[in-house]
């Protein structure tokens, strides 16, 4: 979560929902109610979500996609736009280079948004997504995209 005040980015909060164990719907309410959870403390105006790509393991592509639904599902309840960004694109934005490590993301995530350490893999993925839509994806940023199409990971 962050927060954009003219040019500048501010942190608000970040951390990961964890599914467990157990069956897949279960599971799935799990990250349904965690997010649920988070929308209505903190209250954001929009949500960015990163696109699944199709990996080596199809079932590990199909789990993350169902995952990644949920989250949606949580964000249109509450009747909140939701912007979708490829990995190449956010990292493209947040470093510069859209095949960049992850402890690139990270290193990239800490001084824009002036963390005290390195946050968690996970975590930096998600407020990178998050920088990304904040510096013009489909809203914050203030850049209307209407018109562009996405060609190596850049709007054109």
């Amino acid at each position: 979560m962050i927060a954009k005040n003219g040019e500048k980015l501010d942190y608000i909060a970040s951390g990961t929902i964890k599914s467990g164990e157990g069956e897949l719907p279960q599971r799935l309410k799990v990250i349904l109610d965690g997010l649920a959870e988070v929308i209505a403390t903190y209250a954001p105006e929009q949500v960015a979500v990163e696109k699944v790509f199709v990996n080596v393991n199809p079932q590990s592509t199909l789990l993350l996609g169902q995952a990644r639904g949920a989250a949606i599902a949580a964000a249109v309840m509450r009747d909140l736009p939701v912007a979708e960004y490829t990995a190449l694109q956010v990292k493209q934005s947040v470093v510069g280079n859209g095949h960049a490590a992850k402890e690139q993301v990270q290193e990239m995530v800490k001084r824009l948004l002036k963390l005290p350490g390195l946050p968690k893999p996970d975590s930096a993925d998600a407020l990178a997504c998050a920088i990304c839509h904040a510096h013009g994806g489909q809203g914050l940023g203030r850049l209307a995209t209407a018109g562009f199409r996405v060609k190596g990971g850049r709007l054109v």
